[in-house]
C-alpha cells in the first residue's frame, strides 16, 4: 500500500465491515471479545458442516432413487465379487501357511498374487527367520519348581532315569 492510499474497510467472513487497522493507533486486545468473537465464527462453521452433509446425505438419497434396478443387482454383484476374492486369497494365504509351517501371524505377511509368489515369499520368511545354528541354551533349568497347587512338598524323585523305570511297560 502506498502512502497515498486510505485504508479500506475489509470484511470478515461474516459478511460484516471491518474498518483496516491504522498502523499509527495501536488497538488494545480485549480478551472477551476475541472469545465471542470465536465462539461466534466455531458455531457458524459448525453450522455450515452440519448443512453440508445433510446435503451429501440428500444427495445420496437421490442418486440411489435414480438408479435402475439393474445398476443396484450391477453393484451387489460387484461387492460380492470382491468379497469373495478377498475370501479365496484369504485361504490361499493360510493353506501355504500351514503346509510351509508358518504361523497364523507370518501367514498374514506373505506377498504375492499367485500361489508360486506367496510360496515363494514363504520359502523365504523360513530362510530369513531360522536359527544360523543350532539351539544353545543359555541357563541351566531349575529343579523341583513348585506350583501354588503343590505347596511346600518336594517331589519324592526327580532323576529322569529313575522316573522311566517306574513307568509300567507292555511286554
Amino acid at each position: 500500500m502506498s502512502e497515498t492510499e486510505t485504508p479500506t474497510p475489509e470484511t470478515d467472513p461474516a459478511g460484516e465491515d471491518v474498518p483496516a487497522a491504522e498502523p499509527d493507533s495501536p488497538e488494545e486486545f480485549d480478551a472477551e471479545r476475541a472469545k465471542s468473537k470465536i465462539s461466534k465464527a466455531n458455531a457458524e462453521a459448525k453450522a455450515l458442516r452440519d448443512r453440508l452433509k445433510a446435503a451429501e446425505e440428500k444427495i445420496a438419497k437421490y442418486d440411489d432413487a435414480q438408479k435402475s434396478e439393474s445398476e443396484r443387482a450391477t453393484e451387489r454383484l460387484t461387492a460380492a465379487e470382491k468379497r469373495a476374492a478377498e475370501a479365496e486369497d484369504r485361504l490361499m494365504r493360510l493353506e501355504i501357511a500351514t503346509e510351509k509351517g508358518l504361523t497364523p501371524a507370518q501367514a498374514k505377511r506373505l506377498i504375492g498374487s499367485t500361489r508360486e509368489e506367496m510360496e515363494a515369499d514363504a520359502d523365504e520368511l523360513l530362510r530369513a527367520f531360522r536359527p544360523a545354528g543350532p539351539v544353545t541354551r543359555t541357563h541351566k533349568p531349575r529343579e523341583a519348581m513348585r506350583t501354588s497347587r503343590q505347596g511346600d512338598s518336594v517331589p519324592e524323585e526327580t532323576d529322569p532315569r529313575k522316573l522311566a523305570e517306574k513307568i509300567p511297560r507292555s511286554r
